[in-house]
């Protein structure tokens, strides 16, 4: 049986899934009004692969015979001044969102969740490629941008 406090930390996770799915479906939308093709279409990758991501952890709680709460997903931000600015958003939220995938495996530690660890191992492996590919988009926009400068 699934502790309360494991099943109400894995619907929050799932309520920020989602989120980080609306957040990057808003970042494609202000990708295409700007005519940004590939960005767009990075961003709707991402924006699926945050839906599967909630869905893991809804089907954790539904194959453990735990209650799925869902929660009223925040509107996300929905304009940016440059495409450097989104993408450092992403670093960012990518960050927040491993901070959190850490604090539920902390949880699943003390509360001796097995089956919920396992699961974690995935989430923590996938938050260092998210992180990392962030980064990299990141540093790539800042050298173009610093190669656009005048010398």
């Amino acid at each position: 049986m699934i502790s309360k406090a494991i099943q109400n930390a894995i619907n929050e996770q799932i309520n920020k899934e989602l989120f980080s799915s609306y957040l990057y479906l808003s970042m494609a939308a202000y990708f295409e009004d700007k005519n940004l093709p590939g960005f767009a279409k990075w961003m709707y990758v991402q924006a699926e692969e945050e839906r599967g991501h909630g869905m893991k952890f809804f089907e954790q709680l539904v194959e453990r015979s735990g209650k799925v709460e869902l929660k009223p997903i925040a509107g996300p931000q929905t304009a940016w001044n440059t495409s450097l600015e989104v993408f450092k958003q992403v670093q960012e939220h990518e960050a927040f969102i491993t901070a959190s995938i850490n604090t539920l495996y902390e949880l699943a530690l003390k509360e001796k969740d097995y089956p919920l660890q396992i699961l974690l191992q995935w989430f923590i492996t996938e938050q260092v490629e998210e992180e990392k590919n962030a980064a990299d988009i990141v540093q790539q926009i800042e050298l173009i941008d610093a190669k656009e400068q005048p010398c």
